[in-house]
């Protein structure tokens, strides 16, 4: 569970999964609401764990990609049971309810 504590890691492994390669920029814009900060930390994190592949080119201005390694897929399949749970709680109680931070 270590490898995908914090609010943003589990949205980033699915944004990774259902886009597959994606520049910085693509994921910030992906994920509304995360900080610059957080995702690259997220990301250097998640790289440092094995779930992440950071390509980067050498140009200008940089130019640098992110994609799921071999164990990023399965714990992003594994993930998706949790989704489906969170989303039937979502139905069950109400939206409404359920707290912005949540999560």
């Amino acid at each position: 569970m270590d490898v995908v504590t914090g609010k943003w890691k589990s949205l980033i492994l699915w944004e990774l999964h259902h886009h597959g390669v994606r520049r910085f920029a693509e994921l910030r814009r992906g994920l509304p609401g995360v900080s610059e900060k957080m995702l690259v930390q997220h990301l250097r994190e998640m790289e440092e764990d094995g779930l992440v592949h950071r390509e980067a080119y050498p140009e200008v201005p940089p130019k640098v990609e992110y994609s799921l390694t071999e164990h990023g897929v399965p714990l992003n399949a594994a993930l998706t049971s949790l989704g489906e749970w969170g989303a039937e709680r979502m139905r069950r109680i109400g939206a409404e309810k359920v707290p912005v931070d949540a999560g």
